[in-house]
């Protein structure tokens, strides 16, 4: 028998204006004089929240009973357009789809449906699609492509849940949405209490600087650190504009206050700066399956955790700033083009990227005069390898010279169980030399490739992640920023292998604990040479480790081979509501040193920390 197509329309309209009716119902007068209305005014916004759900329910069984209705009588599957647009805490759904995890449709939701015999909703122009309809790249790029772009590709591993705490590093947004006329506007970010206690006096605070850690020459070596601060509370803010029905613009920034300027005081204000950690502009093509972004982001380079897509990079769980030893990551200028294939299952990526250059000048002497350097032979021969800020840049950093921007590709796939990439990089580190008064510019070639893949064991329980570059010139890709290059006796750059790795398992055993362990590694090859009894590059057999081992001694060079870390920590999410989550979280890692033998041997130093944080994240 056939249901008339009249008669459901007439109920569909009915309950939707109902819903509108109550959405435009005016609020009390008392609102504006009560504060505490306003907790009963959220409960009421709550309450329309969960009757647009219903609706959306009710829509979905009655497009189900025409799927069935329609195979019966040997119908044929249409596809529709949007129609329904439902916005509720988590963002926005449309074409009546429901972000359900593992939801695939069944052969009953594919059957047809005459377009001309579908119900309209709310006068809109489109039919009402079957239950079963893909969701289109609209209902990503437009609403919240963090949450949704990964049940279109269906991988197994999902997006971030925005509460863990991978998903805060990457720049995860909140689950409100506000809008100021055509313009969307998402908020993000955490206050953030975080402490720890190391065997190692290390003056970095929560960010992990292993070049720093310390010797048994050292008396920071014997001596334990404890520190604690809030200046890794985050901001975070995105703006959006639906240009089209497939055309969208949004610009992304976000800041802590992880920058120390020269008047901060440890002693008494802790005065620390604000910091740019992301500003950029991103235009989403969803007809042409085209992304571009520009400004400051994550690298490319970055492990992602579905397709290419900023702010689902693939970053580990830890409270320390720095990440873990091994991770490869840089936030810098970039400009990338993005495109999707095979429904949003393979990925292309190209990208150019600010550059940079890491160079050791171990044997070379000190800075002689704004990022110059003795080369052997006369006094007057020298290497320049870049130059102090000035103006508003830092003056007291040496800003690398650079030829060109780094140039990197991507491919990234997301089938059916996991996620997987591979990556590649060209760097061209550049100097000038000046030997004997005759100048000469120098160019190297340093490049790298790697990967990465996320295993969903358990889906969106357990998870494995593997990730790894390796190349010739690209330390400072690594969170150790062990170095790129050294010189050679003529001045030009002398490139160093490199490797990095980490591994981890991460256990999600309910909603409102996260378990984690990590294994990373960075290690760097060396170049050297000896010159008129001098010792000269990184890594040289005759550098002088005599005293490594000797409080209070100097002579120890110590270029470093490799660091490990070895990481094991949880969260505990124990208030979680419409007010926001707040979570507590401890880790305990301990990372280790490896040098170049020298004279004197190879010494090793180690460092054991325990961290504790607490985090309020208002928007999640």
């Amino acid at each position: 028998m056939r249901i008339p197509s009249f008669s459901i329309t007439r109920h569909v309209r009915l309950s939707h204006m109902l819903l509108v009716c109550s959405v435009l119902a005016p609020l009390p007068v008392w609102a504006d004089e009560d504060p505490e209305s306003l907790d009963i005014m959220e409960r009421q916004m709550e309450q329309l929240q969960q009757q647009q759900m219903a609706l959306q329910k009710s829509l979905q069984a009655m497009r189900q009973q025409i799927i069935q209705h329609r195979a019966q009588m040997g119908g044929t599957a249409a596809h529709g357009g949007h129609p329904l647009e439902v916005t509720g805490s988590g963002g926005h759904v449309r074409g009546g789809w429901t972000p359900t995890e593992g939801h695939t449709a069944t052969p009953s939701q594919t059957a047809g449906i005459d377009p001309m015999a579908r119900p309209r909703i709310g006068g809109h122009s489109d039919p009402v699609s079957e239950l079963g309809d893909q969701p289109t790249y609209e209902s990503v790029v437009a609403h919240r492509e963090e949450d949704l772009i990964s049940h279109m590709a269906n991988n197994n591993v999902g997006p971030h849940n925005r509460e863990t705490v991978g998903a805060q590093s990457a720049g995860a947004l909140g689950s409100k949405v506000f809008h100021l006329g055509p313009v969307s506007i998402i908020l993000g970010g955490f206050f953030d209490a975080a402490a720890l206690v190391e065997n190692r006096q290390v003056s970095s605070g929560i960010f992990n600087y292993w070049n720093a850690i310390p010797f048994r020459n050292s008396s920071n070596f014997h001596t334990t650190n404890f520190n604690g601060d809030a200046r890794y509370s985050r901001f975070s803010l995105m703006a959006r504009g639906q240009l089209n029905p497939h055309l969208t613009v949004a610009g992304f920034v976000e800041t802590d206050f992880g920058a120390s300027a020269e008047t901060t005081n440890p002693y008494e204000s802790n005065s620390y700066v604000p910091r740019l950690r992301q500003a950029y502009l991103t235009l989403d093509d969803s007809r042409a399956n085209m992304h571009f972004l520009i400004g400051q982001a994550w690298t490319m380079l970055t492990p992602d955790r579905v397709g290419i897509v900023p702010r689902q990079e693939s970053l580990p769980e830890t409270i320390e700033s720095s990440i873990l030893a091994g991770q490869t990551w840089s936030r810098q200028w970039q400009l990338r083009v993005v495109k999707d294939f095979m429904n949003h299952r393979v990925w292309t990526g190209f990208s150019i990227e600010n550059p940079a250059t890491i160079y050791d000048t171990t044997g070379f002497g000190d800075d002689l005069n704004n990022g110059e350097y003795r080369l052997p032979g006369n006094s007057g021969n020298y290497a320049k390898v870049g130059s102090n800020g000035v103006g508003l840049s830092s003056n007291t950093t040496n800003y690398s010279n650079e030829i060109a921007p780094d140039i990197i590709g991507k491919l990234a796939w997301d089938p059916t169980w996991g996620h997987y990439e591979i990556e590649g990089l060209l760097h061209f580190p550049h100097d000038r030399s000046v030997i004997n008064g005759v100048g000469e510019n120098h160019t190297a070639i340093a490049w790298g490739a790697g990967g990465s893949m996320i295993l969903p064991v358990i889906p969106h329980r357990l998870e494995v992640r593997l990730a790894g570059l390796a190349g010739r010139g690209i330390g400072r890709y690594g969170s150790v920023l062990l170095p790129d290059a050294t010189l050679r006796a003529n001045g030009a750059p002398a490139l160093l292998s490199s490797a990095q790795t980490t591994a981890g398992v991460i256990a999600h055993p309910n909603k409102v604990l996260d378990v984690y362990g990590y294994f990373g590694m960075q290690r760097s090859g060396r170049s050297y040479f000896d010159s008129d009894g001098t010792a000269y590059g990184y890594g040289n057999p005759l550098a002088n480790n005599t005293g490594c081992e000797t409080e209070g001694s100097e002579a120890c060079i110590a270029n470093i081979r490799s660091v490990e870390e070895f990481t094991i920590g949880a969260w505990y999410r124990f208030i979680h509501g419409q007010y926001g989550t707040v979570q507590a979280g401890t880790q305990l890692a301990y990372s280790r040193v490896h040098t170049w033998g020298g004279m004197g041997g190879a010494p090793t130093t180690s460092l054991s920390e325990i961290f504790f944080d607490f985090r309020y994240l208002p928007f999640q």
